[in-house]
C-alpha cells in the first residue's frame, strides 16, 4: 500500500467539485473533515461522503466535530440538538457515566448512518475556574478521575457506535485562559501539577487510536506551543504513553503564527502525524498537501492501526437508549 497524504481536509460545499476530486486524488488524504457548511440532507452528506472516498479509491476517514452543545456541526432535523456536556453531565449527577455513554452512543449512530466514521471528541481537558469560556462547558469535569471515567465512557460509546473517538486537546487545554482560535494561549504552571492534573486524564486513556493536539504553550516544557514543538510531543509520546495516530488541531488558526507550509512542517518535524487543515481556499489546502508529503512509515503504522479500530456497529434499540436517558436526565436532556 502507498503510503497516505499526512494531511485532513476539508471541502467547499456539499459536493465535491472536478477540481477538488482532481486535488484529492492526487494528494491522497488520510482523511476529510466536513463542517455545517457541507451539512443539507441525510442523501447529500451520504453522497459527499462517497465523493471522499471516490476520489482516494478506499474507505478514508472521515470525520467532523460533534461534541454537542455549541460545537455540533450537525443540527436538527438531521441530528439532536443536545446541551453543552459539562451541563449535561452537572444535571445527570450520579448518573452521568451512563448518561454520557448513551449521549454519544446516539451520537455515533447518529453519524454511522451518514457515512461518518469519526468524531472529534470526546475532550479530555479539565476545567478550571478561568478557563477560557469557548471551552469551560465543553469539558467533562474539574478531576482528573471524574474527567477521565467520562470521556472513557464517551470514547467506548463511539466505538461501540462504529465510530472513532478523537481524543483532545493533548496534552490539556483547560488551564488556558485565551481562544487558540484567536491567539496562543501560555501555560505557566510547574510540570509537576501539569502531570498531576490537566495531563493525568490523557495518560488514563492513552490507548485509544487518534488524537489531537493541544495549540497551547507549557512553559515549564517548552516556550513553542504543543503543535510545533519536539520536546512536548516527545513528552506526549513517553510520558503520557500515547502511542495513537496524532493530528494536530487546525493548522490555519491563529494561535499559530507564520505561514501554512511552514507550520505544516514545523508540527510534522516536532512529531505530529498529521496535519489537520480547515476553512481554506484550495490553493491554500494544495500548500498544506505539498508540505506534509506523505506519512512517515511511523505514521503510517499508526493510521492503518486507526482504521483497523474501526467495527461494525454494536445493535442497540435506539428507542430504548432515549427512554434511559431522558429517565438519567429528566427534562435536560437535549439542548
Amino acid at each position: 500500500m502507498s503510503r497516505f497524504g499526512a494531511t485532513i481536509l476539508d471541502a467547499d460545499g456539499f459536493r465535491l467539485s472536478a477540481e477538488e476530486r482532481a486535488f484529492f486524488r492526487d494528494a491522497n488524504p488520510y482523511g476529510f473533515i466536513l463542517f455545517a457548511r457541507n451539512i443539507d440532507n441525510a442523501d447529500q452528506v451520504r453522497a459527499l461522503c462517497g465523493d471522499f472516498r471516490e476520489a482516494v479509491g478506499r474507505d478514508a476517514l472521515i470525520t467532523i466535530d460533534q461534541e454537542g452543545g455549541r460545537v455540533q456541526r450537525l443540527r436538527a432535523p438531521l441530528a439532536r440538538e443536545w446541551r453543552a456536556p459539562l451541563d449535561h453531565i452537572l444535571s445527570a449527577g450520579e448518573g452521568a457515566e451512563r448518561a454520557i455513554y448513551l449521549r454519544y452512543r446516539l451520537i455515533a449512530d447518529e453519524l454511522h448512518r451518514l457515512g461518518i466514521d469519526s468524531n472529534c471528541a470526546p475532550m479530555a481537558d479539565l476545567a478550571f475556574d478561568d478557563t477560557h469560556p469557548f471551552l469551560r462547558n465543553r469539558c467533562f469535569g474539574e478531576t482528573p478521575g471524574a474527567v477521565a471515567r467520562l470521556a472513557r465512557a464517551a470514547a467506548q460509546a463511539h466505538l461501540d457506535g462504529g465510530v472513532l473517538p478523537v481524543l483532545k486537546h493533548i496534552p490539556g487545554h483547560g488551564r488556558a485562559t485565551a481562544d487558540s482560535h484567536y491567539d496562543l494561549p501560555r501555560v505557566d504552571a510547574r510540570l509537576s501539577d501539569l502531570e498531576a492534573l490537566d495531563f493525568a486524564p490523557f495518560k488514563a486513556l492513552n490507548d485509544l487510536p487518534l488524537g489531537m493536539t493541544a495549540h497551547v504553550v507549557y512553559s515549564d516544557l517548552d516556550e513553542a506551543p504543543a503543535t510545533l514543538s519536539r520536546i512536548v510531543m516527545d513528552h506526549i509520546r513517553g510520558v503520557i504513553g500515547f502511542d495513537g495516530l496524532i493530528m494536530t488541531d487546525d493548522i490555519s488558526m491563529k494561535a499559530l503564527s507564520g505561514g501554512l507550509a511552514g507550520l505544516s512542517r514545523s508540527a510534522l518535524a516536532a512529531g505530529c502525524d498529521v496535519i489537520l487543515h480547515c476553512n481554506g481556499l484550495l490553493e491554500e489546502r494544495a500548500e498544506v498537501a505539498e508540505a506534509a508529503g506523505e506519512m512517515t512509515q511511523t505514521a503510517q503504522r499508526r493510521a492503518e492501526a486507526a482504521l483497523d479500530a474501526r467495527t461494525k456497529p454494536v445493535d442497540i434499540d435506539i428507542s430504548a437508549c432515549e427512554a434511559e436517558l431522558a429517565t438519567l436526565m429528566g427534562e435536560q436532556v437535549y439542548g
